[in-house]
């Protein structure tokens, strides 16, 4: 009996654990899912950022593009909605067009209006506003991403509080 308690301590001590009482250790869920919840709301606030930084790197490189093979011509604003303006032009080659994604830096254009444009010639879906470039751009997004943190960094920082038990 004496070396049974001998061999059983030795163990414990090899392994330093105690086998007497072993019980399965709690983990805190609650805790566990507020370390979640913030991560969640930190992942989603970066990706939303780059989200509306790669809408800025987009236009600009929209820009460059037009500017690459710049084509101008006068469109007629045939239709304006809350997601697209449709315009319609003459091309170079006399061809008319109308780009299936609407114009680019749309502002303030009614529906019957004359615009003068700049496309690009080698692919004419791609048309903005003479005149407008990716600068318009910063505006809008900046501002979105700002009410976007302005949202998420409250909400992370009432998950950081310690809870009141």
């Amino acid at each position: 009996m004496a070396s049974e308690a001998v061999a059983q301590n030795a163990a414990d001590s090899a392994t330093d654990s105690s086998t007497d009482g072993d019980q399965p250790v709690a983990v805190p869920t609650r805790g566990r899912g507020r370390m979640r919840a913030r991560r969640g709301v930190l992942v989603l606030g970066l990706l939303l950022t780059v989200m509306g930084l790669s809408i800025i790197g987009a236009c600009f490189i929209n820009d460059r593009t037009i500017e690459e093979s710049k084509g101008e011509a006068v469109a007629e604003v045939v239709d304006t909605s809350l997601t697209r303006t449709v315009v319609r032009f003459n091309t170079d080659e006399g061809r008319v067009y109308i780009p299936p994604n609407g114009v680019l830096y749309p502002a303030d254009l009614q529906a019957g209006q004359l615009v003068r444009v700049e496309y690009d010639s080698r692919n004419p879906d791609l048309v903005r506003v003479a005149g407008r470039n990716a600068v318009l751009s910063l505006l809008p997004v900046s501002s979105s991403l700002a009410v976007v943190w302005a949202v998420l960094l409250p909400v992370y920082w009432l998950l950081r509080r310690p809870t009141a038990r």
